[in-house]
């Protein structure tokens, strides 16, 4: 499984860059350790028993060593920090919606317990799933805040972590976006059964809440309006595409895994509140039974996911067909 990284690197790239070298130092040292863990490895983790949730959150103290100390398992009393008690309440609250939504039970469907380690590194700008475990940075806090704050960062590495078990998707180019907007889909999806909105009622941002107060930007990603979320002379503007149209060609980023995300998480968009209702009860189940269905090639493009999508889609009714068909052809992945 590849390391999969929240804030992508075009993102810290451009922060690399800043004026203020305080906040360019965090951005460069942030790509520093991220390139570390693009080349490591995972040890295979045997799965506990199938039932409850079985969470454990550890403090790195800052330094860069994994897993770090054990703060809070499963059943125990809050700890006190707030990133250790919000990072242990949202792997509850991803577990919860997996369990609740589609009956799975833990991230590969047979109880694998959920680790995460916090207050990883020195201002740290990012999150990322590794194979094994969550992974979260404090942020710089000036551009970015805590990233155990939003709970769809949380939900969007976990679901990296259902992919790997699943499709396992490779990642870079159409088969790489597809499997960053799996991970916003069931991220933003996660935060919605949470609150208890249906699709008219969320927001439908990626990292809400992780932007500090300055920074002109409302989140790393808009589902609803691709290209919207940011705008900010430090960090650039969100180069999200929202159809085919404007779909990017580049070797960066794995190929535009972060960018042409875009285009499905639109796609999902349009046919989830086209649906209305509570989005993980029609949409999500398609994309959910296609990601689990063990038919994809793990090079699998935008076109064969949609039209997957689309035929899974009859199992659920004709509106529910429609809709996600309309979908793809608005972003102009079909036509």
């Amino acid at each position: 499984m590849t390391y999969c990284a929240i804030v992508p690197p075009f993102l810290l790239d451009a922060l690399g860059n800043a004026d203020d070298a305080g906040l360019a130092a965090l951005a460069q040292r942030t790509i520093e350790l991220d390139t570390t863990h693009r080349d490591w490895r995972r040890t295979p983790r045997p799965a506990a028993e199938p039932g409850d949730a079985n969470r454990s959150v550890h403090d790195a103290g800052n330094a860069e060593t994994l897993p770090g100390e054990l703060k809070r398992e499963e059943g125990g009393d809050p700890s006190g920090d707030k990133s250790v008690d919000d990072a242990y309440d949202h792997l509850g609250a991803t577990w919860t919606f997996y369990s609740e939504a589609y009956q799975r039970d833990s991230i590969n469907g047979q109880g694998l317990p959920l680790i995460a380690t916090v207050h990883y590194g020195d201002r740290y700008d990012n999150a990322f799933w590794n194979g094994d475990q969550m992974v979260f940075g404090d942020g710089d806090g000036t551009i970015f805040l805590a990233f155990t704050g939003p709970l769809d960062i949380t939900a969007h590495e976990l679901t990296h972590g259902v992919t790997q078990y699943t499709a396992n998707l490779t990642y870079e180019g159409q088969s790489g976006a597809l499997n960053e907007s799996l991970s916003d889909v069931f991220g933003v999806l996660t935060k919605q059964h949470a609150l208890g909105q249906t699709a008219d009622q969320a927001d439908w941002l990626i990292g809400a809440g992780l932007f500090g107060p300055d920074v002109e930007g409302k989140a790393l990603r808009s589902m609803a309006a691709p290209g919207t979320a940011y705008d900010d002379p430090r960090i650039g503007r969100d180069p999200q595409p929202a159809t085919m149209d404007d779909y990017v060609e580049t070797t960066d980023d794995n190929g535009g895994v972060h960018i042409n995300s875009g285009i499905p998480n639109h796609a999902f968009h349009l046919a989830a509140t086209a649906l209305g209702g509570n989005a993980w009860e029609r949409a999500g189940l398609v994309w959910y039974q296609v990601l689990t269905s063990g038919s994809l090639a793990a090079d699998v493009d935008f076109a064969t996911f949609a039209q997957a999508t689309v035929d899974q889609a009859a199992s659920v009714d004709a509106e529910t067909q429609e809709a996600v068909r309309k979908a793809w052809t608005d972003v102009k992945v079909l036509t």
